[in-house]
């Protein structure tokens, strides 16, 4: 993969911000809405806040949370007591990902209501122009994951999360491994998630995914097993996924990293950009 030496860096303003968070939005809502499906039962939402929206999909899900927030006004103590009564009708904490970029009254708002600050987490982009190459190093081959192999992919997924790199600051969510496969198949069957897989030596070594949605490629995931890292295998999957994106007419790519790890220092050597910050707040 090629890097441009003296490009000027992706800049974002409120209105790229806004799109972003508007498609990470769509992405938590159709898997939420796709979970509801899956148990045919009551519990679970999805609701309108502010420009983005509030989820429960099911116990400790990754899909549990308010996203988007920030860009449709400011919401009402009325709205807000709406999220917070059904988070708590699900025995939930309401966890609120919220872009420096937002309005920034909202986070004002939202300590004065008791919500605290326990991490954060970066959005990177890329803006994608023409055609893009695929990296191989040597013993590494990606290709597409059909649902014959989910399970092998999702084991990637599980042991890549479950033993991170220490570099950077550790993520404040750990999540049991049959809610994240649920996750995953809702959001594969529901958002149009894209499924690879690496292969290190004809092993499978590493996993990743993403979605195309307003012409923004959303690199969803990526995970390697510890044992073939520093292999070129992330850069690998980054790089296919890259030119699949430019190839359905995507004009940018983001990822979203833990602040100062090793997954955003490899995006970043790729060309990537910091655009903005989330604050997670949790209540």
């Amino acid at each position: 993969m090629r890097v441009d030496v003296g490009r000027s860096p992706l800049f974002c303003d409120t209105a790229l911000a806004e799109r972003v968070e508007r498609v990470e939005a769509q992405l938590v809502a159709k898997g939420s809405e796709a979970a509801r499906r899956r148990r045919a039962d009551a519990v679970g939402f999805v609701m309108p806040v502010a420009g983005g929206v509030a989820s429960f999909a099911e116990e400790n899900s990754p899909l549990n949370k308010v996203a988007g927030l920030g860009f449709g006004g400011v919401p009402s103590a009325a709205v807000l007591d709406e999220v917070e009564r059904a988070f708590a009708d699900c025995g939930s904490p309401v966890q609120v990902e919220l872009a420096h970029l937002a309005d920034p009254e909202i986070g004002a708002l939202l300590t004065g209501r008791g919500y605290r600050l326990v991490s954060f987490e970066n959005v990177l982009g890329l803006a994608l122009k023409g055609e893009r190459g695929r990296v191989a190093p040597p013993g590494v081959e990606v290709r597409p994951s059909g649902d014959e192999e989910f399970e092998p992919w999702l084991d990637v997924i599980v042991e890549g999360f479950a033993h991170p790199d220490t570099q950077g600051v550790r993520s404040h969510e750990d999540f049991p491994r049959e809610v994240l496969a649920n996750a995953m198949r809702d959001l594969t069957a529901a958002a149009g998630v894209v499924r690879y897989v690496a292969l290190h030596d004809g092993a499978v070594a590493g996993a990743a995914s993403f979605r195309v949605a307003d012409g923004v490629a959303q690199l969803t995931g990526a995970a390697t097993v510890p044992a073939h890292r520093r292999r070129g295998v992330q850069t690998a999957l980054l790089a296919a996924r890259l030119a699949d994106a430019a190839a359905a007419g995507c004009d940018i790519a983001v990822i979203t990293t833990q602040p100062g790890s090793k997954s955003q220092q490899n995006a970043q050597r790729q060309g990537f950009d910091l655009l903005y910050t989330r604050a997670i707040l949790i209540k």
